[in-house]
């Protein structure tokens, strides 16, 4: 089998990226090792959609495809610090109609994999593994465990941050764990949400409460190793006691509607996310802390560039070309450097618990609060990324 770009991984980055070559004349087939599915109940698995990339999925035909009553927006922002300092956010000062949308992750992976099944350009193949993979001048191999052989102008990792082909090209991954897990679960509230997000600096972490529809709420909690165990562990009726006690009971009482999970937290760096023949997107190419929401906001992001820069090749371009890859490379280190560094910086700065370094970052929240400006400049550069 030949193929123009070769993508290992239909997760939302990949998937996204197949979805937008959907205008291209290349030809794309997608290795993916199961289909997606849809949990019973709410997803535990939920992120913040940025209105940037709500137009990018807009324009990729599946932003209008999903369900509006398991999406909602976010009008406003609280963000506390561990010792009064607090900061917030709203969308009507910034001149926008939203900050972000709420949305389960297999809500958009299955509107992501229905549109790339039905795409004219795109091979699914499903269920593949990857086993061997060369690249060479002229083309990318990949040998799928089946015996399969594929041959492609480009192959795109989009496979996760363990990724399989990262590994295989040998690009180098620089990691600094954080001892931390991001221990996520969502519950139904005694007090409306209001479409606020809430988001706590705590000495054990940051906790975060994501608006759902129906007066319920999604939570993150970035917690130390030892504590995520201890939440994961606990009985429905304690948890919901201790989250609402670590929200200062913001939303009155609580009650759990998704068990708690648990997922290991890391900052990770790659030294290249492009080759000769070789371009990595989403995860594999980045990781960055949660605290900001931005983790799939980058992969998608990635697959927009990316796309625009392959949709836009003359005929005659080969896709795999360095040259080319380049440019994406070069288009998407600005955003993804700084929300890796602001972010680890940010978990680095509230996590100790001196006294001095306390005042000095709950100041800094209170000052930024009082400089609408400054205050609404950040909110501009988090939803679109530019001020």
């Amino acid at each position: 089998m030949k193929f123009d770009v070769l993508i290992v991984g239909a997760g939302l980055a990949g998937a996204a990226l197949a979805a937008a070559l959907r205008s291209s004349s290349l030809k794309v087939g997608i290795v993916e090792a199961r289909p997606p599915f849809r949990p019973a109940g709410w997803d535990a698995r939920i992120y913040a959609i940025s209105p940037n990339n709500v137009e990018f999925l807009s324009a990729i035909g599946i932003w209008q495809h999903l369900d509006p009553g398991r999406m909602t927006a976010i009008y406003d922002m609280e963000i506390h610090g561990d010792a009064g300092g607090q900061l917030d956010f709203s969308a009507y000062d910034c001149g926008l109609r939203e900050l972000a949308w709420i949305v389960e992750s297999s809500l958009m992976q299955n509107e992501l994999w229905e549109t790339v099944k039905r795409q004219h350009n795109v091979t699914l193949l499903c269920p593949a593994e990857p086993q061997a993979l060369t690249l060479d001048a002229d083309a990318a191999h990949l040998t799928l465990a089946d015996g399969r052989r594929i041959e492609a102008k480009l192959i795109v990792a989009a496979d996760g941050r363990d990724s399989w082909v990262r590994e295989a090209a040998g690009i180098r991954v620089r990691t600094t764990p954080y001892d931390e897990k991001g221990v996520v679960a969502n519950f139904r509230c005694e007090k409306p949400h209001l479409n606020t997000a809430f988001q706590w600096f705590r000495p054990d972490g940051v906790l975060a409460y994501l608006p759902l529809p129906d007066q319920q709420i999604s939570m993150v909690w970035s917690a130390p190793d030892a504590l995520a165990d201890e939440l994961t562990a606990l009985p429905a009726e304690a948890l919901c006691a201790r989250v609402a006690d670590a929200g200062e009971h913001r939303l009155g009482h609580l009650e759990l509607i998704t068990a708690a999970a648990a997922f290991p937290l890391r900052l990770m760096r790659v030294d290249t996310v492009v080759q000769p023949r070789l371009a990595l997107i989403g995860d594999a190419a980045h990781a960055i802390h949660p605290l900001s929401g931005h983790g799939i906001n980058l992969g998608y992001q990635d697959a927009r560039v990316l796309a625009g820069q392959l949709t836009d090749l003359d005929n005659w371009r080969d896709p795999g070309e360095l040259r080319v890859l380049r440019a994406y490379a070069r288009a998407r280190a600005e955003e993804t450097a700084l929300l890796q560094y602001t972010t680890h910086g940010l978990n680095r700065l509230f996590k100790p618990a001196d006294p001095f370094l306390s005042g000095l970052r709950n100041l800094g929240l209170n000052l930024t609060n009082r400089l609408p400006v400054l205050r609404n400049a950040l909110v501009r550069y988090a939803v679109a990324g530019r001020f």
